[in-house]
């Protein structure tokens, strides 16, 4: 009979495939727990999985220096990028340090002897209209937290709407933001059409455990050559509320100008 965890770790190691590692992209605005979020992934897999982390920050690297100081990984495992411009330069327009960086730590992490099978790529904190180039990350996870308010997921955006996950964070704060989490996830599950939405509370070990089957899930993909990379922007085409017939969709001919009669 075959064992599932070690038919796992057989088809995701990439010094026995042959293969990179999984490069998972982290992305949302400012304060939703991106970096809280990758220390908690790498607590609870770096027993059982080769992990790196490349962060990215405008002028510093702070992000970088506090995932060290956590502990949870070899602080060589942790580069940082610094974007010198808003962050979603660096994930999305020019690929090209993040990439290298990716790369360098791949190369430097084989030469001492071992593989990684994963790679977390944080984005600086961003607005909601930030998301990953494909040609940077494999899959990538959109987080927002009940901090920010109850009607961002509502209010859409292509991380939320299209990111292959979505992650409200910090549902445990709720009844203290006054924001109902329960209600919070279903906006979102009903702007992303019923694609995954894990809500996040590492009080709650239910949740972590959502989190970590769909990372198990998008490296067993990625090991089996089945996970190919989405874009999730630009913004689909969608309408306002109250304007039927009236729609915005991205193309080289449309124009967002709008004219104003008085």
């Amino acid at each position: 009979m075959l064992d599932p965890q070690a038919d796992f770790q057989a088809h995701t190691h990439p010094s026995a495939a042959g293969r990179r590692a999984l490069r998972l992209g982290i992305c949302g605005p400012v304060g939703t727990g991106k970096s809280s979020l990758i220390m908690l992934l790498c607590s609870r897999l770096a027993a059982t999985l080769e992990i790196g982390v490349v962060t990215n920050d405008i002028y510093t690297d702070e992000d970088a220096r506090m995932i060290r100081a956590a502990g949870v990984l070899d602080p060589d495992r942790v580069v940082a990028v610094e974007t010198g411009a808003c962050p979603h330069t660096a994930i999305r327009d020019d690929i090209t340090a993040n990439l290298i960086a990716a790369e360098d730590l791949e190369a430097d992490v084989l030469s001492a002897g071992a593989a990684l099978d994963l790679v977390l790529i944080e984005s600086g904190g961003d607005n909601l209209t930030a998301t990953f180039s494909p040609a940077l990350v494999d899959t990538q996870i959109f987080v927002i937290d009940v901090a920010g308010g109850g009607d961002v997921a509502r209010k859409g955006g292509p991380g939320i709407e299209r990111a292959d996950l979505l992650v409200v964070n910090k549902t445990d704060l709720a009844p203290y933001v006054g924001v109902d989490a329960v209600q919070m996830k279903s906006d979102a599950v009903a702007a992303r059409g019923g694609g995954p939405v894990v809500a996040l509370s590492r009080t709650d070990e239910s949740s972590v455990e959502e989190l970590l089957t769909w990372v198990r899930g998008q490296l067993a993909a990625h090991a089996g050559g089945v996970l190919v990379p989405s874009d999730p922007g630009p913004m689909a085409p969608h309408s306002h509320a109250g304007g039927p017939g009236h729609s915005h969709a991205e193309s080289p001919t449309h124009s967002h100008a709008h004219s104003h009669t008085h």
